[in-house]
């Protein structure tokens, strides 16, 4: 598949497996970026900037592929050493990071000045529009399907995406909602040229996750994700289990509550320790809706080769869908040669014998 986001990766399919907290280390980055998508290690998932640098180094012990680093900005009263993990990322010579959270405008300057492709996950069409402004390279936009902080908008991938695609000049990743080719597809005539899964790629078998977890995710369907947060206008998409229903009365009770009535039950330790443990219900685990989409545990490797097979499959069904006059369905072929945007089917470049 060739599109802006595969040449400017320099990866074979415009597949990203976002940063995700305590699931992006370098198993499952290598993974994926060995399956031809883009691997991303999660900087803060490392508790100290030197930690970064040693699993940035075990990681490329473990690919020759290009893989990326996401570095989550968030406003703290305490924040991470973030200057110091950006050291980290540049001595690995990692050249390519996704940004998250507030704009990574303070650090853009230095990216650049290293060769840096910066992709940047927004909720909005005007924080696309503010990033692309700053000189980011890539934005995804993440709809309020997606797992964790949907923003509070409420905008479903469906519109955000073409909204994103319309309003851009550069590049734009779909996520949220995505697990398989159909989606895949879907991303691709909406005008997105890649798209971005972090709930999918946690039910695969190189992430470090507990099996319960993945069996239970397995389960779950299209309806069993909570919104929390929603009081506190910071919401975020989690799996239903106890803790998620007990953070939602908490918000629902007369008065509602304050965050620090909520942080015992939202620790973000006590989350990994859910994911390690495989105990449902010891704490917060971040899913999306997607999980309605999901019904096995594969490698990397069989998930990717399946995504881009079924989204092919889909686009040229639904080019079939053009009749022509006398009758008969357009070919793929033909429908192939309308393609001019760089979704769609003219994402598939031929090979020497005309396959796709």
């Amino acid at each position: 598949m060739r599109t802006r986001v595969t040449e400017r990766l320099g990866i074979d399919v415009p597949i990203v497996q976002g940063g995700m907290m305590w699931v992006g280390v370098a198993e499952l980055a290598a993974a994926v970026s060995n399956a031809g998508g883009l691997g991303i290690l999660t900087a803060l998932t490392q508790p100290t900037p030197d930690a970064l640098r040693a699993e940035i180094a075990r990681c490329r012990a473990m690919t020759d592929r290009p893989f990326g680093v996401n570095l989550t900005l968030l406003p703290s009263v305490n924040p991470p050493p973030y200057a110091a993990y950006v050291d980290a990322i540049l001595d690995g010579g990692v050249r390519i990071v996704e940004t998250a959270g507030r704009s990574p405008r303070d650090f853009i300057a230095r990216f650049k000045a290293a060769g840096v492709v910066l992709l940047h996950k927004c909720t909005s069409v005007r924080h696309a529009l503010s990033a692309q402004r700053d000189g980011v390279d890539i934005v995804s936009i993440d709809g309020l399907e997606c797992a964790g902080h949907p923003g509070e908008d409420d905008i479903g991938g469906l519109v955000l995406i073409p909204a994103a695609a319309r309003a851009l000049e550069i590049p734009v990743i779909a996520s949220g909602g995505i697990a398989d080719g159909r989606g895949m597809a879907a991303a691709l005539a909406l005008g997105a040229e890649g798209v971005n899964m972090g709930t999918r790629f946690c039910v695969t078998q190189e992430a470090p996750i507990h099996p319960d977890i993945k069996q239970a995710l397995v389960r779950g369907d299209e309806r069993d994700t909570a919104l929390i947060f929603r009081s506190l206008s910071n919401t975020a998409r989690v799996f239903r289990n106890a803790i998620a229903e007990e953070v939602i009365a908490m918000e629902r009770r007369p008065g509602g509550c304050a965050f620090e009535d909520l942080r015992p039950l939202v620790l973000g330790t006590r989350g990994r320790e859910a994911l390690r443990g495989g105990e449902v219900d010891g704490g917060i685990i971040t899913a999306g809706q997607c999980i309605g989409l999901i019904d096995d545990v594969p490698t990397c490797a069989e998930l990717i080769a399946r995504m881009v097979r079924d989204c092919q499959a889909r686009l040229v069904a639904a080019g079939d869908a053009f009749a022509r006059e006398d009758g008969a369905a357009d070919s793929p072929a033909s429908v192939r040669g309308v393609a001019t945007s760089p979704g769609g089917l003219g994402a598939f470049v031929a090979c020497d014998d005309g396959r796709p």
